[in-house]
């Protein structure tokens, strides 16, 4: 372990809540409700409700209130992208992560130290949320999802095309797209949007609430109706976009012969596109693959690396080839919510 590690983990420590940050007495992204959190995004395995003070950015203050019944801490304060504020002897700064609306990287700097955290992030564009932005730093701490160099995901829009390309083969039959109900779904219907289609599309009323706050913060996801208000014929050739595991649903029945689609990361496994009974799988994520996890690596120009929540032994092991003293950080309650 390199002296940035020795230093930085006097202040910064993994406890059984989460990352804890002592010299400015808060958490990130804790796993149970604390005192003081700062939180990097609106996902339920990183935003939890319960906390005493919750610093985050606007959106994702907004998203905690419309997930958690007006939960977003007995107190919050919004920071936005690029602005810094102080907690106890850290300087904490917020810039964008790329992963959903509202997501940031968290960046710390104490006793001459710069360390990142990056949350979950990705480096491709998304027209839903500001891309991620590399800053140079002693420590990055990287999550790593996709950390295995058989990850490697297709370009977007090529995964768009193949949904349209089945809907015009199957005119008859309505398509069914399973999506995550934060970033997944305003994520897809906003690459649908922007290959050209412009009809409306079906929801499932589960995603109703996160895209109407999409909205409210100018992603502009157009014609949007009620799945659940449709009848069989109305949705014969259309697009219904619904939760993971929504054909299962007694809803499903009423839907025209659907084509059982999943945008997800994981979706270039098959054996995982069979589990979510996807006959059309997209591979669509919202998580940095191979390619852009050791891109970022060079990018920041971090010395020291530390690797949590996903495949960190395969990711630790090319962080030490490439020079950096890496390391494996074991945090609690994290999960593949938003795939």
């Amino acid at each position: 372990m390199d002296a940035h590690s020795k230093a930085v983990q006097r202040w910064l420590k993994v406890t059984p809540a989460g990352l804890y940050c002592e010299a400015g007495d808060f958490h990130i992204d804790p796993a149970r409700a604390v005192p003081r959190a700062v939180i990097t995004h609106g996902h339920g395995d990183h935003a939890r409700p319960g906390h005493g003070a919750v610093l985050a950015t606007q959106e994702t203050l907004a998203i905690m209130r419309t997930r958690y019944d007006g939960d977003d801490g007995r107190s919050s304060q919004a920071l936005a992208y690029g602005e810094t504020v102080r907690l106890g002897d850290v300087s904490v700064e917020l810039r964008p992560a790329g992963h959903v609306l509202g997501s940031a990287q968290i960046v710390l700097a104490h006793g001459g130290k710069r360390v990142v955290v990056s949350g979950d992030y990705k480096r491709r564009r998304d027209p839903t949320c500001p891309p991620f932005e590399p800053v140079d730093c002693d420590v990055f701490i990287t999550e790593a999802t996709f950390g295995l160099p058989v990850f490697r995901h297709p370009p977007d829009d090529q995964e768009i095309d193949k949904l349209l390309a089945s809907q015009r083969l199957f005119p008859e039959r309505c398509h069914l797209v399973g999506v995550y109900g934060l970033g997944k779904a305003q994520r897809v219907i906003m690459l649908l949007r922007e290959a050209g289609y412009t009809a409306p599309l079906f929801i499932h009323g589960a995603l109703e609430k996160l895209c109407k706050l999409y909205g409210d913060f100018g992603v502009d996801l157009s014609e949007l109706l009620p799945a659940t208000a449709a009848d069989k014929a109305e949705l014969q050739g259309q697009i219904v976009l619904a939760p993971p595991g929504a054909a299962n649903q007694s809803w499903a029945r009423r839907l025209p012969d659907p084509v059982v689609g999943m945008a997800s990361g994981w979706m270039g496994v098959r054996a995982r596109a069979r589990q979510r009974g996807a006959e059309l799988p997209l591979i669509i994520s919202d998580h940095a693959d191979w390619d852009e996890l050791t891109q970022t690596f060079a990018d920041v120009a971090a010395p020291t690396i530390w690797v949590t929540h996903g495949r960190e032994e395969a990711l630790v092991h090319y962080a030490r080839q490439q020079g950096h003293d890496a390391w494996a950080l074991s945090v609690a309650g994290r999960e593949d919510e938003d795939e």
